[in-house]
């Protein structure tokens, strides 16, 4: 499990990176979401519950931090 969850956060990563023609708030939105599911499954078990709701609360905190941002 803990390497699904390093490919998971490397992939996140490499897709961020890669999407150089999104917005400031959409890499935000995708970056967080990535970070907040992780997270969100680390600090529950591994729950799917816990992942989604991360993803979730990560996705929206992500994109509100890209719009002020110009990355």
């Amino acid at each position: 499990m803990r390497t699904l969850k390093a490919a998971l956060a490397i992939a996140a990563l490499a897709l961020v990176t890669a999407c150089s023609g999104m917005s400031s708030a959409d890499k935000g939105a995708i970056g967080g979401a990535a970070i907040g599911g992780v997270a969100g499954s680390a600090l529950t078990g591994g729950s799917t519950l816990g992942t989604v709701g991360g993803a979730v609360a990560g996705g929206i905190v992500g994109h509100e931090v890209g719009e002020r941002r110009n990355w």
